[in-house]
């Protein structure tokens, strides 16, 4: 069993059990699109799915989420900003006997 199948529309699905990271460089306006898209899903739901045109991510999350804001203003000024999602699991807990 592999960690990844093809969907219907040959993208991979990314599953649990396997470490995905993709980094991309895009402008201010295009940053902006992704976190409203996030945001509204975030808002209107408990599973968020992330995809592009070889790959695809669906995850159902939980709470809390943590939002973390770092703002370095020396030299060149940066903001940076983290938001950890956790997930949820359909595991039981065992039986007490």
């Amino acid at each position: 069993m592999t960690d990844e199948t093809d969907t219907d529309d040959e993208r991979t699905l990314i599953r649990a059990g396997r470490d995905f990271e993709q980094e991309y460089r895009l402008s201010a306006a295009e940053a902006g699109r992704f976190l409203v898209e996030i945001g509204e899903q975030l808002q209107s739901g408990d599973e968020l799915t992330i995809s592009d045109e070889e790959w695809e991510l669906p995850f159902a999350f939980g709470e809390p989420v943590e939002l973390e804001l770092d703002f370095e203003g020396v030299g060149e000024p940066e903001l940076e900003l983290e938001v950890e999602i956790p997930g949820t699991t359909d595991e039981t807990a065992p039986n007490v006997e």
